[in-house]
């Protein structure tokens, strides 16, 4: 199973403000905080998702086809995490709603432009 996610930054300071508040909305805080990485969590034995500058002093790029999904205690709560991404500057790449049956969520892209969705099964 997954244990974390990480994605690039080109501005560690602005990305970890957002994804402060952001991850605030399911509970999640910093469980970690380097020089070049910030990871939050909810709990040390749950998945994490983190920023990084490249190691390789490149410039951090999206990559196409790459998403996160941020798993979520109700529709309330997918509309919730949009809403807040969206107050602090994300893009959306698909409004709160159902897909299918049992699958409700939502899409938008970090101000770095990485892709990550919110999301409810039932």
């Amino acid at each position: 199973m997954i244990g974390y996610v990480t994605l690039g930054t080109n501005n560690l300071e602005a990305t970890a403000k957002f994804y402060d508040e952001l991850l605030a909305v399911v509970g999640a805080a910093r469980a970690m905080d380097e020089e070049t990485f910030v990871a939050w969590g909810t709990a040390p034995d749950k998945p994490m998702v983190s920023i990084i500058k490249p190691f390789d002093g490149q410039q951090a790029t999206v990559g196409n086809g790459v998403m996160v999904a941020l798993s979520a205690d109700s529709r309330e709560q997918v509309d919730a995490i949009h809403a807040k991404a969206l107050a602090l500057g994300a893009t959306d790449e698909g409004a709160p709603g159902p897909r299918g049956e049992s699958f409700y969520a939502a899409y938008f892209r970090d101000p770095e432009g990485n892709k990550l969705n919110a999301f409810y099964m039932g």
